[in-house]
């Protein structure tokens, strides 16, 4: 057995009363890690994650160990990365973790490395790069692992590319794209903590400001909704004419971002792509604007044309801020080195919205243990009853009911016989 990574093993304690605390607010993962218990639908599969290390992912961890996995977890994101999170998983609850808040892009793929080393059955990814490591570098582990989970917009965009290159060996499941995941976890959750990040790295008064976002799916209409809000006024960018028009007929500004760079006091980038926010754009932004990124990579702002352009840097002028001075005087605020803001800068989202997101991840690896077998290699969608049921059970941690169906119903639903 290897031994884990972490900072600082001291912090475990602190971490346990986190981890607590976070569990408070995820009733679904509680029962489901309660039937887990029971049933051991995991009984002797080894899982690699890579996914950020924080006091709602140790409560996943904790429902695939009750469900008998044992687990190798690798951070997904040296910023978000909890170090007492991870110290209280290796001390508390048994997990193995190589993770460690800021470590350096050698020191994240060595960690990916070393989780891969456990020789996995199931894996889970928060962006792909486990995966593509896997597909890359280590192709000998290939043949043991039975299938794995993707929870990232990103990470599906990816899969997506390697299964139409038929490169994928073996059976994903797009966890991100069921409705409880991209509805709930990218509009509400992303809305929220992102918007939480940016006041707490900068007390900016979003009333008043002007705020562009770049991208309007689940995550940017999330943003676009909770910044109006709190009374800013939002513009949104699109290279999607649906998307676009959605906005529009919402209420909100659509601008390329040429002409939105000249306007925008705080920018957002949401869209998993690269250089949204590029050096034409940075060359006519206003003194003091703010830019964020939500986007699971740190690629959507041009980090290194804002270097070019800057004379000066000023790092850590607040925690998570770093000022570049440009030649003419004016000053650009880069959040949390272009990286993810809401967990760089804040705490993710909320537990209550990841209560949701991880009871899909722990009841798709529960149906893959048994599925596998069956499924070609290739990207799947998760069962629709898995997605039902996670509805079903958090409509019931808040005590509301809703209607079913009656038989005369059922039927003419199911009947092209009956009409008016």
């Amino acid at each position: 057995m290897q031994m884990s990574d972490i900072a600082d093993a001291s912090l475990a304690y602190q971490g346990v009363k986190r981890i607590e605390w976070a569990d408070r607010t995820m009733p679904v993962l509680r029962q489901i890690r309660d039937r887990f218990a029971a049933e051991r639908p995991l009984d002797g599969f080894k899982i690699a994650a890579c996914m950020h290390v924080t006091t709602e992912t140790a409560n996943l961890i904790r429902t695939l160990q009750a469900g008998g996995a044992s687990v190798a977890l690798a951070a997904s994101n040296p910023l978000s990365t909890q170090d007492d999170t991870a110290a209280a998983l290796v001390l508390e609850y048994g997990a193995e973790v190589f993770a460690r808040s800021g470590i350096d892009r050698e020191g994240y793929y060595r960690h990916i490395h070393q989780a891969l080393e456990t020789g996995p059955d199931l894996v889970l990814d928060d962006g792909c790069d486990l995966v593509n490591t896997l597909h890359i570098e280590r192709t000998d582990l290939l043949a043991t692992v039975k299938g794995g989970c993707e929870e990232t917009t990103t990470g599906v965009i990816r899969l997506h590319q390697m299964a139409r290159e038929g490169a994928l060996r073996f059976p994903m499941v797009a966890v991100n794209d069921t409705d409880t995941k991209h509805m709930f976890d990218n509009r509400y959750g992303t809305g929220q903590s992102t918007l939480d990040g940016i006041i707490r790295a900068t007390n900016t008064l979003l009333a008043g400001k002007t705020i562009v976002i770049a991208g309007f799916g689940y995550c940017g209409r999330g943003l676009a909704e909770r910044a109006r809000g709190l009374g800013a006024r939002v513009v949104i960018t699109e290279i999607d004419p649906v998307k676009a028009l959605d906005a529009a007929l919402q209420g909100f500004t659509v601008l390329p971002m040429a002409q939105a760079a000249e306007h925008g006091d705080v920018f957002i980038t949401v869209t998993g792509n690269r250089e949204v926010i590029a050096a034409e754009h940075l060359a006519v932004m206003k003194d003091g604007a703010i830019l964020a990124n939500s986007g699971h990579f740190d690629v959507e702002i041009d980090v290194r044309a804002l270097g070019d352009l800057a004379v000066e840097v000023h790092r850590g002028v607040r925690p998570q801020a770093d000022e570049y001075v440009l030649a003419d005087g004016r000053r650009l605020v880069l959040l949390a080195e272009g990286r993810l803001v809401n967990l760089a800068a804040a705490e993710g989202h909320p537990a209550a919205v990841m209560d949701m997101s991880f009871a899909d991840q722990a009841l798709t690896c529960a149906w893959l243990a048994k599925a596998h077998a069956g499924l070609a290699p290739a990207l799947h969608d998760v069962p629709k009853e898995i997605d039902t049921e996670v509805a079903r059970l958090k409509l019931a941690s808040m005590s509301i009911g809703i209607d079913t169906l009656t038989p005369e119903q059922e039927d003419y639903l199911h009947s092209w016989r009956l009409g008016s």
